[in-house]
């Protein structure tokens, strides 16, 4: 009993047994919000990006998990370096020599987990550009150029309503003009005016060649 009450007042363990508490306390009130309706801890999603700007965080899981990961790795890293030390000197070292051995050991595991989880993580929502070259559209605001975009309304194979940018492969097209978008650009399609009737099939040419 002396041994464990000594373990859990050394000082030399104190930074390591704090990172616990913080573990357990961040799981109770995470816990306890969720089954409340609440995320107590949804602030840290816009919060670490201004803090910490670096590709890492483009993450498709909760940031809270980083926040998770450092605080088990730190933990671990100062437990397994103390316990290290103590097996051969039978007293722990100064805790201001481990700190910073064992922050660089969690950071590494952290990134390393982090990596990990977020390669076998499939996004939740997967944008997919819908391809709708070929569609018949509407302009429905502005007139189309070669050098300016105006919006135009189509719809795809399933009938859902799209709003698109275009431009005009030559010339102008003008409000409500229909049109067929021919190619894609990065951000706008190009699109061809559909000429409205040639008079192929005008009923006044069957007529006058009955005549």
């Amino acid at each position: 009993m002396s041994s464990l009450h000594a373990f859990l007042t050394s000082y030399e363990l104190m930074p390591f047994h704090a990172s616990v508490m913080a573990l357990v306390i961040l799981s109770l009130v995470e816990t306890v919000g969720f089954y409340l309706g609440g995320r107590p801890f949804a602030s840290l999603k816009h919060l670490f990006p201004h803090i910490i700007k670096t590709p890492l965080l483009d993450i498709k899981f909760s940031k809270l998990l980083i926040v998770v990961f450092f605080l088990i790795n730190f933990s671990f890293a100062g437990y397994f370096l103390q316990l290290f030390f103590f097996a051969y000197q039978n007293h722990f070292a100064p805790v201001v020599y481990l700190l910073l051995p064992a922050l660089v050991i969690a950071l590494f595991f952290t990134v390393f987990m982090i990596h990990c989880l977020d390669q076998v993580i499939r996004p939740k929502f997967e944008s997919k550009q819908k391809n709708l070259i070929g569609r018949l559209a509407t302009i429905c605001n502005g007139n189309a150029r070669p050098e300016s975009t105006a919006q135009a309304r189509v719809r795809d194979e399933y009938g859902q309503l799209h709003y698109v940018q275009v431009r005009s492969e030559f010339g102008e097209l003008e409000l409500n003009s229909q049109i067929i978008l021919i190619r894609r650009r990065e951000s706008y399609y190009i699109a061809k005016k559909i000429v409205e009737s040639n008079h192929l099939f005008d009923d006044d040419m069957f007529s006058h060649h009955d005549a």
